[in-house]
């Protein structure tokens, strides 16, 4: 009778008759065709090349439960009929049930022996789980596991630079860590965390380990066993659970395995628990030394390669060199400006011109209203030759008197009509030079008054213009007098203008929140299609700086400002 074996698809001789010492390796053949084809064989021995013209047959009957090869049985039989051999493979057939029945019996029993280890894993984390600080909740987990294991002791360390710290003992409120009890604990986490496997005492088999810190454990507590599991968390243990019984039995496989599944289960929680409770210098030292390991020690090729190339980046920027240039927002203005602004108070007639337009020297660009002051000057033209014809009339009665009254009004008179004739000359208001109107728009105020004094069209010319950047007063001092720059602008991004820097105002303004100071420039050369109130991004040059210095300064300049701010 063939068993199965823990490895898979292995059979091994579960039982031999009548003679448990005979070699039956001639019957393996038979036995794997009966496992491969899954059914029973009669097989006479003709149908073996090794027993060739002998008589007799082998009967073969594979045994399988719930569609898993469990072994099979092979029988060596004498000669005889073929309805015999039938009838011993029915016979073989009907025996076979008892094995089926055994073997369900014990998938029940390890089903059953897995739920019910799965339950108490469920039943200690759900306890893990119950507190959010890690010592309550390592307390809980040490009692629970005391009482359901029906042991002693249950201590519970975590490893500390090396060693195991013991953190919380069953059933234990407070203890002294220097004690001979404690410190014999200790040491036997410590042999457990070394070895990195479970550790039991008294060994029993080939496959415990010898330790002589538990024997001295259960020598100090005087108990009849002790075991010890690792806390895993990520591939790395990071604890050790140990169990002491002073009475009892010692722990057998069912716990041994049952604790160790415990100690995967428990590891990450607890270990979730105390990174938790660490503070903000603890979580930055964990965080970096983490950061270390994994760069200079084993694996993780994928970090030490992105680190090489950060290196090999960082070095790069501290040894290139490359032109530093200052942006700054520029608007483009015309090397001149005049305003045409109202000569008198009156109402708009008529409109020429608007904002865009482009104006010839002389050209009327817009009209006051004339009819006020026609009425004005025929009043006062009327009046000076009244007071004429007075003054002709005391002159020839020669009455001196008179003569310097109405003499003198008479020039008054002709003084305000003279007035009145300048301002009709100034009634169409024409454009001082060749240029384009930079803002102005009176097509929509016919008819509207207008003040003395009052700006009604700015003009500039076509042919000159300047540039001016707003430089944040972080940048300002990299900026002199003569240096050169670019300027793009947002109508013509493809075009990079070229200008020089000229003045630069010792007067700061606020913007956004922010200082900037006027920066006025030359342009070098026109462009046709340049414009006055054009805007852009304009750089200039500095010189040459290293690239690190490039990309950082703006950093470390706000850096040390804000040093300095905090320092007392």
């Amino acid at each position: 009778m063939l068993i199965g074996s823990e490895q898979q698809n292995t059979f091994t001789a579960g039982a031999v008759w009548p003679d448990p010492y005979r070699d039956m390796a001639y019957l393996a053949p038979v036995a794997q065709r009966a496992l491969n084809e899954r059914r029973g064989l009669v097989l006479p021995y003709a149908a073996s090349a090794d027993s060739a013209g002998a008589s007799g047959a082998y009967v073969a009957y594979p045994i399988e439960v719930a569609g898993e090869l469990k072994g099979a049985i092979v029988l060596d039989t004498a000669p005889r009929p073929e309805a015999q051999l039938q009838h011993a493979l029915r016979l073989i057939h009907w025996a076979n049930a008892w094995l089926v029945d055994l073997f369900r019996q014990q998938l029940l029993q390890d089903r059953d022996r897995t739920v019910a280890r799965m339950a108490l894993a469920n039943g200690i984390v759900a306890t893990a789980l119950q507190q959010r600080r890690f010592r309550p909740s390592g307390l809980a987990v040490v009692n629970e596991l005391a009482a359901r294991f029906a042991c002693d002791r249950v201590s519970l360390g975590l490893d500390h630079e090396g060693s195991v710290r013991l953190e919380v003992i069953s059933n234990t409120a407070s203890f002294d860590a220097k004690a001979n009890l404690s410190r014999a604990i200790a040491e036997a986490m410590d042999e457990a965390l070394d070895l990195g496997v479970a550790v039991v005492h008294p060994a029993e088999g080939d496959d415990r380990f010898t330790s002589t810190s538990h024997a001295a454990l259960a020598l100090e507590s005087k108990d009849i066993a002790v075991l010890s599991v690792p806390l895993a968390d990520d591939g790395r243990n990071i604890g050790v659970l140990c169990f002491e019984r002073n009475g009892g039995s010692v722990f057998d496989v069912e716990a041994i395995e049952t604790t160790k599944v415990l100690g995967l289960l428990l590891g990450p929680i607890l270990a979730l628990q105390r990174a938790n409770e660490r503070g903000a210098w603890r979580r930055g030292w964990d965080f970096t030394r983490g950061g270390v390991q994994a760069l200079f020690g084993p694996r993780h090729g994928g970090l030490k390669l992105l680190a090489l190339t950060a290196c090999a980046v960082l070095a790069f920027l501290a040894l290139a060199s490359g032109d530093y240039r200052v942006a700054a927002k520029t608007v483009v203005e015309g090397a001149m400006q005049r305003a045409t602004a109202a000569p008198f108070e009156g109402f708009i007639a008529e409109a020429f011109v608007r904002a865009g337009d482009t104006v010839k020297q002389g050209q009327p660009m817009a009209r006051l209203d004339d009819k006020d002051l026609r009425v004005e000057l025929a009043k006062w033209s009327a009046e000076r030759e009244q007071y004429l014809r007075k003054y002709r009339q005391a002159l020839a009665s020669h009455d001196r008197s008179a003569m310097n009254v109405l003499g003198a009004q008479a020039n008054q008179a002709e003084a305000q009509q003279a007035l009145v004739e300048e301002r009709l000359e100034r009634v169409q208001l024409l454009a001082p030079f060749d240029g384009v109107v930079v803002s102005g728009d009176l097509r929509q105020l016919i008819g509207t008054p207008v003040e003395q004094g009052k700006v009604l069209f700015e003009t500039a010319p076509l042919d000159a213009y300047r540039v001016i950047l707003q430089v944040d007063e972080r940048e300002i001092g990299q900026l002199a007098l003569g240096q050169t720059g670019e300027l793009a602008l947002s109508g013509i991004p493809g075009e990079r203008l070229k200008f020089t820097v000229k003045q630069i105002t010792p007067v700061a303004t606020a913007e956004d929140g922010k200082n900037f100071f006027r920066v006025e420039a030359q342009m070098e050369g026109g462009v046709a299609r340049l414009r006055p109130g054009m805007e852009g991004i304009g750089k200039v040059e500095v010189g040459s700086r290293k690239l690190i210095w490039i990309w950082t300064h703006s950093l470390v300049d706000w850096l040390r400002l804000s040093l300095w701010s905090w320092l007392p």
